[in-house]
């Protein structure tokens, strides 16, 4: 494994920054244009320093108002009195031998999450995180073990997007051949439990004369939240994928537990009525490969007759094991044969190449370290530590 691990270089909060006038700065990123127009007519500034300001944040990628310099000197200090353009701490950055690139981010308020690049041939997708922890226990999920913390941020969720592009030195944001090209909502998080500040975030994102990620080209990830799917597709028209791993009710209920408030009947009619769904433009279903528990011919076919009435393809996603996962990975036999029977029907069906296990990165490993162990599991893992360091019994 190419790992780089390095401190914590942390950029200004609103809570560790103060302005001149002993208040706390405020955090530029993250505010939409309305907002920041409301901030110019707040300040006595014309329209058009909104515009000015949108361009350099998320356009140009600035870090500094020194760099604006089509703004006057005197506007640039009296902003760098009171604003600051912040992004998350970068506390450990990892590099696998595939060239994903996994960085775990530490918040103004010190919780972390992670995102994780994957550079491909045709793209460079960025798995984007939503929460700290996550709403739902998925059993499969490393996340999942993890309690929920909070939803992040608008700002959070944006900034996990500008240090990616930092990291790829990809500003002014670059019209082809971007090695940042995707973003799937794929990470740490129930986005749709975080809905609001997805929302904002991803319009920040996708404007044209920003950041400029097509809607196209993000995907956002559901485990089935019903009453908000349609919302999703009305507002911000991305695709949608959606974690299914199971085609009975009662599998569903134990390894996907969302499906006890919204069983699998609910979840498909919402899917059915999908803004925008069409053959051109499916729903995405996400079938992680249990061995011996939803990895069967008949669970394959059972599935089919499940998405008989949406447009869809399915991606196939081999489990990535993590430690105490109480999983094991379909053999390639089995999942080459679900897969066969999947496309014999006339759906798409890829076996997701797992990328990132040398490093925690793969679909369903992501966990971040802001949840601290009891201190009984502490006290057990610096046992662990000094009996296999010292096998003899000889520390001091």
């Amino acid at each position: 494994m190419n790992s780089e691990q390095h401190a914590a270089s942390l950029s200004p909060t609103t809570a560790d920054v103060g302005g001149a006038d002993g208040h706390a700065k405020r955090d530029l990123i993250g505010l939409d244009r309305a907002e920041l127009e409301a901030l110019m007519a707040e300040l006595g500034e014309p329209k058009f320093r909104a515009r000015q300001l949108w361009h350099w944040l998320y356009h140009r990628g600035a870090r500094d108002f020194a760099e604006m310099h089509n703004l006057s000197k005197d506007f640039r200090a009296r902003f760098a009195e009171k604003f600051f353009i912040g992004r998350p701490g970068i506390a450990v950055s990892l590099a696998s031998k595939d060239g994903t690139h996994k960085w775990l981010l530490e918040l103004g308020d010190g919780q972390k999450v992670e995102a994780v690049h994957i550079p491909e041939e045709d793209r460079g997708t960025l798995c984007v995180s939503s929460q700290v922890g996550c709403t739902l226990t998925c059993k499969f999920c490393h996340t999942g073990t993890q309690r929920l913390v909070r939803n992040l941020t608008a700002a959070e969720i944006v900034g996990q997007v500008m240090m990616a592009r930092d990291h790829l030195g990809e500003w002014p944001s670059p019209k082809d051949g971007r090695l940042l090209s995707n973003i799937v909502m794929m990470g740490m998080g129930e986005p749709l439990y975080n809905f609001e500040n997805v929302a904002k975030a991803l319009k920040i994102v996708m404007d044209g004369e920003g950041i400029a990620i097509s809607k196209r080209r993000i995907t956002l990830s559901t485990a089935g939240v019903v009453p908000l799917i349609e919302r999703c597709g009305a507002e911000l028209g991305v695709n949608l994928a959606v974690s299914l791993h199971a085609v009975t009710d009662e599998l569903r209920n134990e390894i996907v537990p969302i499906n006890k408030k919204y069983p699998l009947a609910e979840l498909m009619r919402a899917l059915e009525n999908y803004p925008g769904l069409s053959n051109a433009r499916r729903i995405t279903f996400e079938y992680v490969m249990l061995k011996g528990i939803n990895d069967s011919p008949a669970d394959a076919r059972a599935l089919i007759q499940l998405i008989k009435r949406v447009p869809a393809k399915v991606n196939l996603i081999p489990f990535n094991p993590w430690p105490g996962a109480p999983f094991e990975r379909s053999t390639p036999a089995a999942i080459r044969d679900f897969s066969d029977i999947i496309f014999d029907a006339g759906y798409s069906s890829p076996v997701r190449t797992p990328r990132g296990e040398d490093i925690m990165a793969a679909c369903g490993q992501l966990k971040s370290d802001s949840v601290k162990p009891r201190r009984s599991e502490r006290d057990r893992l610096a046992a662990e530590s000094v009996a296999q360091d010292f096998p003899d019994g000889a520390a001091a």
